[in-house]
């Protein structure tokens, strides 16, 4: 039970606060449903101590990343967007937006998505409580890129709503609003960012493959786009863990399942779909986790056996459950992709294993005679935190190139 609590932890919060410049400024209206409010200012000395000492400690691995050349003003983004599967229904979501301090006026543009995260206020507009965000912002905007991450629906600004875990549709919604929020906001600050990169971790390496499937439909140009331990297919995702365990398999994979599966039944009108996989004994609990009335994850088994009902280990029963069939229509890699893009992978990951985790590339180069716009790379034999770390530095030299 300690190593399921201190697992929970570094999934929950990944947080290692630093001190950080505050301000309380109101917020600045730009259009009638988008709003921003500066809420730290970040110098070149701390966004290296990011990149030299916390980012280190916290995700268990060494590496040399580019240093921070100047520093950052960070803002919170508000905005209006709809959540699809619920009829577009109205909501009010945030983000952040990290500015470098710099003198020019068209910049690069890094949009991130974050990994998954239970606190509703560990996500990228709220920095200090976020380690990857943290990270991030020192990788990019401490070099002169604009950087953005959308709080997922349900999360951030918008926490009164349930979370919309593995939500493709709103995934993609709040990311594409965000994105021309964030763009509008620059804009009032007479500042171009034409120049679009993506980059995700874990449920954001999902959420990447989903935000690049909506921009290439929409016909908006991305100059690269990069993930990190990226589970690209939802279905073999979560079949994965219950018809072949792995022995690394984390401790906390429990709470995957929680938040899907509530997500799938609040956001696609199926009531009932979660009552249907939890065990009676531990239904309630899920309940209380999925909707924060309670705050003790240790409370979930970590053995999926006494969490999870005994029929959804039948692989036949979960792909024609009402949650294995939405599993199955959420992939995020089956188009032909025509962004240059990067699927890196730890051979240690105890989160996504090496097959998902390279799925797409190897989708695409089994079309005909290839895409290579697709690749897949290896990060060594890192776990989970230390492929995302790892990856963070190849983005650097990847999107430098590319700029």
């Amino acid at each position: 039970m300690r190593r399921l609590l201190r697992s929970l932890a570094a999934l929950a919060a990944l947080v290692a606060p630093l001190a950080a410049g505050t301000a309380s400024a109101a917020p600045v209206e730009v259009g009638p449903t988008i709003s921003y409010e500066e809420i730290g200012s970040w110098d070149a000395a701390k966004l290296n101590d990011i990149l030299t000492k916390s980012a280190p400690e916290t995700f268990g691995v060494s590496v040399t990343y580019a240093p921070a050349t100047n520093g950052v003003t960070l803002y919170r983004v508000t905005y209006g967007s709809v959540i699809p599967e619920r009829g577009n229904k109205p909501i009010t979501a945030t983000g952040l937006l990290a500015v470098p301090d710099v003198e020019g006026k068209a910049l690069p543009l890094v949009s991130y998505q974050h990994g998954t995260v239970y606190g509703k206020e560990d996500v990228p507009s709220f920095p200090d409580n976020s380690s990857e965000t943290q990270l991030m912002i020192a990788a990019f905007a401490g070099r002169g890129y604009a950087l953005i991450g959308a709080d997922y629906f349900g999360m951030g600004g918008s926490a009164q709503e349930p979370e919309g875990y593995g939500v493709k549709a709103s995934h993609q919604q709040a990311t594409f609003d965000m994105l021309a929020a964030s763009r509008a906001v620059l804009a009032s600050k007479g500042i171009s960012a034409d120049t679009l990169f993506l980059g995700g971790w874990s449920q954001g390496g999902y959420v990447t493959m989903c935000f690049l499937e909506r921009l290439e439909k929409a016909g908006v140009a991305v100059a690269a786009a990069s993930t990190a331990s990226g589970p690209a297919d939802l279905y073999s995702f979560l079949s994965g863990f219950l018809d072949f365990p792995r022995e690394n398999d984390a401790s906390w994979i429990s709470i995957l399942y929680v938040l899907s599966s509530f997500s799938f039944e609040e956001y696609y009108g199926q009531p009932g779909l979660a009552r249907s996989l939890f065990t009676e004994d531990t239904y309630e609990t899920a309940r209380k986790i999925y909707t924060r009335e309670e705050g003790d994850i240790s409370a979930l088994p970590s053995d999926l056996r006494k969490l999870i009902r005994a029929d959804y280990f039948d692989p036949t029963f979960f792909a024609e459950s009402a949650y294995g069939r939405i599993a199955k229509q959420s992939d995020a890699y089956r188009w032909i992709i025509k962004t240059p893009l990067r699927s890196y992978y730890g051979e240690a990951d105890e989160v996504v294993s090496v097959g998902l985790a390279t799925l797409a590339a190897h989708y695409q180069q089994g079309i005909g005679g290839g895409n290579d716009k697709v690749v897949a790379i290896s990060t060594g034999k890192t776990d989970h935190r230390g492929t995302f770390a790892t990856a963070v530095a190849k983005w650097q030299t990847w999107f430098d190139e590319l700029k």
